[in-house]
């Protein structure tokens, strides 16, 4: 079976920001990666704001992403809520964002799956209470 790629706000925002310190990285790893890449409205959101603090036009091409397919929202959060609950009360000393918690469960619901990130925090969380996320990060 095809492993699906979950796809970070961390890594989205240096693929659309040139000038980040991990924009190469990430550009050769989305390369190599056969679309679409999974993620869910709260990295959609997060993304947005964090581009737009450089340049509102970014969030433009974050759109065109979506748009084109290479990224799509597989994620439906009025089923989660409670899954999402318990993640963010289990890591509330982390702590656990809100779009970090949309992503494990994002994780959980497709067995082959890795996350494309940069936030080292995915090495600690746990998809079904303790197994290891696969992550792909530098």
């Amino acid at each position: 079976m095809k492993q699906s790629i979950i796809l970070d706000s961390s890594c989205l925002v240096a693929f659309i920001s040139t000038q980040d310190t991990h924009h190469h990285w990430v550009t050769e790893q989305l390369a190599s990666i056969s679309p679409p890449l999974l993620t869910c409205e709260a990295v959609i959101s997060e993304t947005c704001f964090l581009v737009s603090r450089y340049d509102q036009k970014k969030v433009q091409e974050v759109m065109r992403l979506l748009r084109i397919g290479l990224v799509t929202i597989s994620f439906q959060l009025p089923q989660e809520i409670e899954k999402i609950e318990q993640l963010l009360k289990k890591y509330v000393n982390v702590p656990m964002s809100f779009a970090d918690a949309c992503l494990v469960r994002l994780a959980e619901n497709y067995p082959y799956s890795a996350i494309l990130t940069l936030d080292h925090d995915f090495t600690i969380y746990r998809k079904h209470g303790n197994q290891v996320i696969p992550v792909i990060m530098p």
